[in-house]
């Protein structure tokens, strides 16, 4: 049977943006049925919704109505490249209003929410307010500390064959010299995300359309994150939520892959201080574990959001 589908935008007033802004949204599903729906926050900053479309396994097997999302930056929402580097304008704020602002758009009081990379930092933000309609919380291989990324990183890169990293030795170079639209920065930047990002290779067509929306417009990541994947250089480098993470009281799930960018030292720190959790690593992934290890991936999230308290 065909799963129910529904598209649309919901427009989100930024004053500073001086100019009308709109979220794009997806919904797979039936918001009406009664069910819990699942909002799903995407990584990036700016990847967009579509390396998401695979939820859709929870709602064909499940009943859960998942809604997904391009955040303001990128996909089909409003793209504002002319405030690159604003670090007033894009903040950790903006991405958390423009949240709820869907979910109110949409008319959802109770919902879960799973986040991704920059979208599980997102949602623990969000979580830590204690939010009153939070009823559970997917948090898969983001940090809580930008510092535990950056120091995993570096001790990630030193695990990885010499050739994975004499292409990373590329990819900083190009980096410095600004020349990564050059062949042999794709290149090098490909064989480094086989190793770490995704396992399934050639990439499957919705992570390679997430990589290009962020190379078409990476505005937010830049200011945010900055461009450079090895070390952290936008306005949240020094960012950790760490300290409020005992404020989560809902149940929630952790995951990673075991090859992930977000390795278990990353984790930790979520595991030791969120009260309610349970952690899953997938044996067979790296950072996209809901495209390398779909079918288990469905099982392990979608019996976690479905069982009782």
């Amino acid at each position: 049977m065909t799963t129910p589908t529904s598209e649309g935008f919901a427009p989100y007033l930024v004053p500073a943006a001086r100019k009308p802004c709109q979220t794009y949204y997806k919904i797979f599903g039936d918001l009406t049925s009664g069910i819990t729906p699942l909002i799903a926050i995407h990584g990036g900053p700016s990847v967009g919704h579509s390396y998401f479309m695979v939820l859709e396994d929870l709602t064909s097997a499940y009943g859960t109505p998942v809604v997904l999302y391009d955040q303001v930056g990128c996909g089909k929402s409003t793209h504002i490249q002319e405030k690159n580097g604003d670090v007033d304008f894009w903040t950790p704020q903006f991405f958390q209003d423009e949240f709820h602002n869907l979910r109110k758009h949409l008319g959802i009081e109770e919902y879960n929410v799973l986040g991704h990379s920059w979208g599980a930092m997102l949602g623990m933000m969000i979580a830590t307010h204690q939010p009153q309609g939070l009823r559970r919380l997917v948090l898969a291989s983001g940090p809580a500390a930008m510092d535990d990324w950056v120091q995993t990183q570096r001790r990630l890169l030193r695990t990885l064959s010499e050739g994975v990293q004499a292409c990373i030795r590329t990819i900083s170079e190009c980096t410095s010299a600004g020349t990564t639209a050059s062949p042999e920065y794709q290149a090098a930047f490909f064989e480094y995300l086989k190793s770490c990002l995704c396992r399934v290779v050639p990439f499957p067509q919705e992570l390679q359309d997430g990589i290009e929306e962020l190379q078409k417009d990476p505005t937010v990541c830049a200011t945010l994150l900055g461009l450079d994947d090895f070390e952290v250089t936008g306005s949240m480098k020094d960012w950790s939520i760490v300290s409020e993470l005992h404020r989560i009281k809902v149940p929630t799930l952790l995951v990673n892959g075991a090859f992930d960018q977000a390795q278990d030292s990353v984790l930790a720190p979520i595991f030791r201080e969120i009260p309610k959790v349970k952690w899953y690593t997938f044996s067979q992934s790296a950072h996209m574990a809901h495209l390398e290890e779909r079918t288990k991936y469905r099982e392990i999230v979608g019996e976690f959001l479905t069982q009782c308290e």
